[in-house]
């Protein structure tokens, strides 16, 4: 065979098993009972043996591992259809009660994370799916940032324009700002701002393997400010940000009103939106799916994917969490893994 016809090597995927007080390892053992998951990648699994086992248990289901002992190992083993295993010693059972949110917890989900970024830094994994985590864990346990994101981006060394996607099925959306009081969000509109998240998920989505982009940007106020009537922000800030960002050849939509910007983007019209602020965004998509909603970080020189749901504790341990989120976050990993390589290692 003609060596240029080889099919691309599967890309590397680090799995976590999430809080381990919550139903992550649980999620990760449904996912992995999935044939067709390791069909998609070279699947390499990380974290406490103990939590494994429990995961499989609380699953109802048996998934056969390769052990390995580095993350060098992984890329470098022939395919056999199973996952790897990387077993990291982070937390005791006797640490961990089922659906609290403790220091010991979230301490190990920031050292199996941590593990995780070293090892795409080291360009032997070109994505990261983790399981749900919880913001106020990991605070006890030495989260030094309002969330996970910008842990990875201080980690990572990134210095540009960062941010969370929200996608569901084939609709993505990004946001101007984030994690603010609401009484926060107009003064937190820039041009430069709206050009930063649009251009982030605009080549996002071509890493995902889409091809021409279609991307709206919604506006801020009620009925997109009337003319200036009921508000400026589409007049003075966003409607220029759209204007500049066509005119250098990026060809985005906007601004449309939050109200009907996402029945356009159910029927198909658009691919992503840029949302000005968090909820309006959050809430369209929850609505439309939440079992389905995947979170994207944006903006990272690797790929790192999770469900837009959270540890669930209320559930925790009863065999009763929802895969698909889990599923949709992982298929992510693989698309924008396979067109990826951390920048060290290119």
């Amino acid at each position: 065979m003609n060596p240029s016809m080889n099919p691309q090597p599967k890309p590397v995927i680090a799995l976590t098993l999430g809080d381990p007080a919550g139903i992550g390892a649980e999620l990760i053992a449904r996912l992995l009972a999935k044939p067709e998951a390791c069909q998609r990648a070279n699947i390499v699994l990380v974290g406490d043996a103990w939590l494994w086992r429990e995961g499989q248990r609380v699953a109802g289901v048996q998934v056969a591992t390769q052990p390995v002992d580095s993350f060098e190992a992984v890329r470098a083993r022939p395919d056999t259809g199973v996952p790897a295993w990387l077993e990291r010693d982070t937390v005791r059972p006797d640490q961990v009660t089922v659906g609290q949110a403790q220091a010991a917890g979230g301490a190990s989900v920031l050292r199996v994370l941590d593990a995780c970024m070293d090892a795409a830094r080291d360009g032997h994994v070109d994505a990261i799916c983790f399981a749900p985590l919880n913001k106020f864990a990991m605070k006890l346990g030495g989260l030094a940032h309002d969330d996970e994101l910008h842990h990875f981006a201080q980690y990572l060394g990134v210095d540009g324009y960062f941010c969370e996607f929200n996608t569901l099925g084939e609709l993505w959306t990004s946001r101007v700002s984030s994690h603010i009081p609401l009484k926060d969000a107009a003064a937190a509109l820039s041009v430069d701002g709206i050009k930063a998240a649009t251009r982030l998920i605009y080549r996002s989505l071509e890493a995902n393997g889409i091809a021409a982009p279609r991307v709206a940007v919604a506006a801020f106020n009620p009925h997109g400010g009337d003319g200036g009537t009921c508000g400026r922000e589409e007049v003075d800030i966003i409607a220029p940000a759209v204007r500049q960002m066509n005119e250098e050849g990026l060809p985005v939509q906007g601004p449309f009103p939050a109200d009907t910007i996402f029945l356009r983007a159910q029927a198909g019209e658009f691919q992503a939106i840029v949302t000005m602020y968090h909820d309006q965004g959050q809430i369209a998509i929850k609505l439309l799916g939440f079992a389905r909603g995947v979170t994207v970080q944006g903006g990272l020189p690797i790929p790192i994917t999770t469900p837009a749901h959270g540890t669930a504790y209320d559930i925790a341990g009863q065999g009763r969490a929802n895969v698909e989120a889990t599923w949709q976050a992982f298929q992510i990993a693989c698309r924008m893994g396979a067109s990826h390589r951390f920048p060290s290692s290119q």
